[in-house]
This record gives structure tokens, sequence and C-alpha cells, in this order.
């Protein structure tokens, strides 16, 4: 049973999934708190939702850890992905707290102790526009400051994945000349957050909620992929601004601008590249809140955009995040991305 909420109190969700625990008694129960719920091609806020899947072949197992209780966000990623029984597991389903754990070290250390063929996706819990407080489900317990991984087994399983942004590079590309871990200071010697602050004009007193509608694209030293990242939070006295992955030493960053046709064609694409044979399935779309700043009144067109590139007997559920955990577009292993649409399509062979 998926379960997201979005703009509820933690005591309402904890008592309407104590609700559902009466009713559904055997059923796996995992979700997290958003930016908002998305139900067939719907987009809904200030209330809770639950999808009930069921399977006749496909076997379950779900395991969660806190961040504070390993030493770092990779050793968390290993712990998990060690504490899933590896034989005939087919994918991996991961659900984050957004705002303290590390996307880019979870997803790490789950691709180094998952075997590789096994698909990752998932996405990072949401708050909303506010960056206050994120927290995930696990059974009916709701914690922050950890993760959990739902480990689906059986050869009857097909798992379909996309990912796609749309999102469109401008101005200079820039020299990442001080940073540590998800902390960005300096960019060219300057102040990440002064430049920022320049770019986004009257957008700056929002941040972090404005950096999303101006992501940063990176790419690491030594490689050819881009990667998008967004602001999740700032420090003012330090000049610091908090990302939910990496900001390594030596990358290369250039800002990005999105507009309604281009980040709608981003999810016609992530829902072309996760479809299958058949359409008769359960597509669960992770896409970050970031997206839904900008699209505005035209968010749930995303959601169709989606629906019509899988097929019209597909069932959607999902939530708007602020991350995406996914392979790359090429295929690279299982990262955080950001300002993405992430579409993971489940259907069960007879």
């Amino acid at each position: 049973c998926l379960v997201f909420w979005s703009d509820m109190d933690e005591d309402a969700a904890r008592a309407a999934v104590e609700s559902l625990r009466e009713t559904c008694a055997d059923a796996t129960i995992i979700g997290c708190s958003s930016g908002g719920i998305i139900q067939d091609r719907l987009l809904f806020e200030n209330t809770i939702s639950a999808t009930l899947v069921n399977f006749a072949h496909t076997r379950l197992m779900s395991v969660s850890a806190k961040a504070c209780e390993h030493h770092d966000n990779r050793a968390l990623g290993r712990h998990l992905g060690n504490a899933l029984p590896h034989e005939g597991l087919v994918h991996v389903f991961v659900l984050s707290e957004g705002l303290t754990v590390n996307g880019c070290a979870l997803a790490a250390g789950l691709a180094e102790a998952l075997p590789r063929d096994i698909g990752i996706t998932g996405g990072l819990a949401g708050d909303g526009e506010r960056f206050r407080h994120t927290s995930i489900l696990h059974g009916t317990d709701i914690f922050s400051d950890g993760a959990l991984c739902l480990g689906l087994y059986g050869d009857k399983l097909v798992v379909g994945q996309g990912t796609r942004g749309g999102w469109i590079p401008f101005g200079p590309e820039r020299l990442i000349t001080a940073s540590h871990d998800n902390v960005l200071l300096e960019l060219d010697g300057e102040s990440a957050l002064e430049l920022y602050e320049k770019y986004l004009g009257k957008h700056a007193q929002n941040l972090p909620a404005s950096g999303h509608l101006f992501p940063l694209n990176l790419r690491e030293p030594g490689s050819s992929t881009w990667t998008v990242r967004t602001i999740l939070g700032l420090d003012r006295d330090r000049k610091a601004l908090f990302f939910g992955g990496d900001m390594p030493l030596g990358s290369t960053v250039q800002l990005m601008r999105g507009n309604v046709d281009s980040l709608l064609d981003g999810a016609q694409e992530a829902g072309g590249e996760a479809r299958l044979e058949t359409s008769d399935g359960l597509a669960i779309l992770i896409s970050c809140v970031g997206r839904k700043m900008l699209l505005k009144q035209f968010t749930e067109e995303e959601l169709d955009a989606v629906a019509h590139a899988l097929g019209p007997r597909t069932a959607l559920t999902g939530f708007y995040s602020y991350g995406e955990l996914a392979r790359g577009m090429e295929g690279e292993p299982c990262s955080l991305h950001n300002q993405s649409m992430m579409v993971t399509m489940l259907y069960e062979k007879e």
C-alpha cells in the first residue's frame, strides 16, 4: 500500500494509517510526506491518499533505518541494500527523508550493496514549498532522518523506468571552487549565494523555494554526464547553499531555467522510456516540486503527458518530491536527480 500525504499534520496522517492498517492488516505499507499527491491524472493537496496494489506472484520485503544509526548516508544505503535478500530480487523502490539525507550518498551506498542488474528507483519526501520538515512511513511508523527500501521479488514482475527533465541551461559555465559534500560555497572564487541572488533578483527573497525555478546543471571532474541539482536550504551567515546531493569541488555548473512546453516534453519522454509492451500496470510517478512551482495551473498537463505515453489502461500514483532516485539517461548507476519526472512502471505477467 503506497501512502502519500500533502500539507497534513503527522498526527492526522498517523491516525489515517492506523485506520488503514485495520482494514488492510496484511499489507506492506510505505509512504512519505510530499509537495503534492498524484492520483490518476489529478493533483491533490491538503489530503492523504492510499493506493492498494495486489500481486499474484511477486513477493515483497521492506526494510528501513535511521541515518543516525550509521556512520554516514552512504553507509545507510549499504545497510539497506544488504538488509534485503538478493536472491530473486528484481527491483528496489526507495523512499527517503528529503532535507537531511544526502540522496547522492544514499544512492551510492545502495548501488554498492545491490547486484548491478537490480533496478533502483524512488524519491525524497517533500514538504510543499516550506522546506522545514519531511518524513517517511514504514508500517504505521512515521519518522524523519532515515530511509526505507521495498524489495520486489519474482520472475513474473516486469519493470520499466524513465527519467527526464526538460530544463534548459543558460549563462556561463562556472567552476565550483569551494564546497563540502552537499554544501556549495563558491563559484569561480565568488560567493555562490551572492551569484544566485544576483540572477534571481526579486525572487531571491523567497530562497530556498525560488531556487527550484533556477536549478544547476552539474558535471563532475572527468565526467561527460550532466546532472541537475536544486537548492534545499541556505545559511546566509556562512553564505552557504545546501543541495540535495553532492557538489564536488572542481565540478562545472551552469544555471538552468524551464518553460511549460519543455517540461511537458520531458515528462512525456520519461513516460515513453518507462512504457512496457502492455499498458495494464501501475506507474509510480515522482516529480520534483520545482516542476510544479513552474508549471502552476499546467501541473496536471504533466500527468496527462505521462499517461498518454504509457497507455490508456495504466493506473497512476505518486507524489511531488525534493529529489528523484534513478539510473541516468545513458544507463549510469542509480543516482540522485533533481527537477526531473521519474516514472516506475510495474506489470506482472500471468
